[in-house]
């Protein structure tokens, strides 16, 4: 099965895969996707690609490497330009509790919060608007956001790099059937986890009272940090 995912993948020539995979993390910043397509993933999908000499690995890891840093700057002008309408956002409002986790992350963090925030995926969708909207110096911003941007991006390309070559040289030893059967039981564990996870931050949440987040002042103050 993992042959054949990656068998059709490689079917896509290298300039599409190079332009979809820019545009996926692009977006996912630039226009508050993050949660749902994760740019991670389709970063990770290109050190695939480049483990198996579909892609250069250079050339794709510079290219999520700009993709994040200028999704990110597109995401602040709209925070910045748009304001609190943002917030309004009929996906964000599904996610409120989410919001309000990064809001006092940024009102407690400043600058830090934008390189943080690029870690996790519904935070690296929101920080830069967020950023935007409290209106933190751009200049700070950028230079939270290009080390943070630099650093995820090199990291997933690399990742997915050596995920894909480690698993070719895996299959070589033991056979594709019993190496997709461990890749198997490592995902389904980290599935297990993850679920879990977010289970116990539920029972945190509803035990303890709301942040009160809902006014800007927090916010305001980042423009200082």
């Amino acid at each position: 099965m993992i042959n054949t995912i990656i068998g059709s993948v490689l079917q896509v020539t290298p300039v599409v895969a190079y332009l979809l995979i820019t545009a996926l993390v692009f977006a996912e910043d630039a226009l508050f996707i993050g949660f749902i397509i994760p740019g991670a993933t389709a970063a990770i999908l290109g050190g695939v690609m480049a483990s198996q000499h579909h892609l250069q690995l250079w050339l794709i890891t510079a290219l999520v490497v700009m993709a994040a840093i200028l999704g990110d700057t597109v995401g602040y002008e709209a925070g910045r330009h748009f304001g609190p309408r943002i917030l309004n956002f009929r996906l964000l409002k599904k996610r409120s509790k989410q919001l309000d986790r990064a809001r006092e992350l940024l009102a407690r963090r400043g600058g830090t919060a934008v390189f943080l925030g690029r870690f996790t995926a519904f935070f690296r969708a929101v920080m830069p608007a967020l950023a935007g909207l409290s209106h933190m110096p751009y200049r700070r911003f950028l230079i939270y956001n290009a080390a943070g941007g630099i650093i995820w991006g090199t990291a997933a390309v690399l990742l997915g790099y050596f995920m894909g070559s480690a698993y070719l040289s895996l299959a070589k030893s033991i056979g594709h059937t019993v190496t997709f059967a461990l890749v198997g039981l490592a995902i389904a564990g980290s599935v297990i986890w993850h679920l879990r996870k977010r289970r116990n931050a539920s029972k945190e949440e509803g035990a303890r009272p709301a942040l009160g987040l809902s006014s800007q002042e927090p916010l305001n103050q980042d423009s200082r940090v």
